[in-house]
């Protein structure tokens, strides 16, 4: 949807177990009504339609608005990263977004690491909603920076914005809990995975953190996740950081996270782009870079703006909008990017994926990425527009 955007959400960490009074009055008001959708009737073995309007997701990468960007964001305000590409998550029907490091003004620091980060709860919390914001991923290796407590005033601080999250939790078994969001009449279901160390920030029984990534709570996971959605979401923080270069398990857990019934998997934590891959007809970014990130790297420079549509619950196209997140330049507001610097950053999105089997298309600068009916993915049978 374009403009003003309804998202109804359904919070699993909050109604994994419903009152069996609420189940008896649903099932009491399903039989009674003739309804539509998801709620239709259907007879033993008839599957429900494909929805047929189409689904939009926004994605970006690494979002963090400390260390070298809290000077400017306490001047600018907090809205000041989001106004540039704030367009397009008004496009969206869904946004999501990696959040690297906690939203905290306590906590205690973890002293075993060089580098630690945190960011004003309330104000950030805010900027996010903003921005138009519905989701995003603690699934990272900054979650617990200022520990147990900075990930749970993380946790209040989006709550009280009403801003889902993945990914992490009081315990395991909240941090590997989905997240379903109804939009314009889909069901999509969200997970995230930390493949990153340090591993004590990782979630146990007894043990705030992270989730893990293992095999088995991919394929559990993922599978439970789909009972409940059309279009299950799966984010992974992984990879080497500035290296283009994929390691082997990228590939091996993207494909069980497909394999299992996943439709779309989001990667970060490189800073850069990687690559881009369809497989089985799901659509896997490798990595999504950083978007509005508190760093001066020279080595971080060019990202963007993922649009992925769904069109009767499967990936149809992918449009890669490039940014320009060099913050000696754009001093974390990243900023579209236009002609020739645009042609450039899909140049590389080009050579990345091709040995995946990927063919962008440049469109006027935007990586475009069409599946056509065959799920093989081909861009367009038109040349490269230069």
């Amino acid at each position: 949807m374009v403009g003003v955007k309804t998202v109804n959400r359904m919070n699993t960490k909050q109604t994994h177990i419903l009152p069996l009074v609420i189940t008896a009055l649903v099932l009491v008001t399903l039989s009674a009504c003739s309804t539509t959708g998801r709620m239709a009737q259907t007879t033993p073995g008839q599957k429900a339609e494909p929805k047929l309007r189409e689904l939009r997701i926004t994605a970006v990468g690494d979002l963090m608005l400390d260390a070298s960007a809290r000077e400017t964001v306490d001047e600018e305000g907090y809205d000041y990263p989001f106004a540039l590409t704030k367009k397009y998550f008004d496009e969206a029907d869904i946004v999501f977004a990696n959040l690297e490091g906690p939203l905290t003004d306590g906590g205690k620091r973890d002293r075993k690491k060089r580098f630690v980060f945190r960011s004003p709860p309330n104000k950030v919390a805010l900027a996010l909603k903003r921005a138009g914001i519905d989701i995003v991923s603690l699934a990272n290796n900054h979650s617990l920076d200022y520990g147990a407590e900075g990930l749970f005033d993380t946790i209040f601080a989006l709550d009280r914005q009403n801003i889902l999250y993945v990914g992490a939790g009081k315990n395991i078994k909240a941090a590997r809990s989905f997240e379903v969001i109804n939009a314009n009449d889909h069901d999509v279901a969200f997970l995230a995975y930390n493949l990153t160390f340090p591993d004590y920030s990782w979630a146990r029984k007894r043990r705030p953190g992270t989730a893990f990534g293992h095999e088995k709570f991919i394929r559990q996971d993922v599978k439970k996740a789909k009972q409940h959605a059309d279009i299950v979401v799966v984010s992974f923080h992984w990879g080497r950081e500035v290296k283009t270069r994929l390691r082997p398990y990228q590939l091996w857990l993207s494909r069980v996270a497909i394999d299992s019934g996943a439709g779309l998997v989001l990667g970060h934590h490189p800073h850069i782009l990687q690559g881009v891959e369809v497989y089985k007809g799901g659509l896997i970014i490798y990595s999504l870079g950083n978007f509005a990130f508190g760093s001066f790297s020279k080595r971080t420079t060019r990202s963007a703006v993922a649009q992925i549509t769904f069109r009767k619950n499967k990936f149809y196209k992918l449009r890669m909008i490039p940014l320009n997140v060099d913050n000696t330049e754009v001093l974390f507001q990243p900023t579209p990017l236009k002609g020739k610097a645009a042609d450039k950053v899909v140049s590389t999105l080009q050579t990345l994926s091709r040995p995946l089997g990927t063919n962008f298309v440049n469109n006027n600068g935007v990586a475009e990425l069409i599946v056509p009916a065959k799920n093989k993915a081909v861009a367009s049978q038109n040349k490269i527009n230069k």
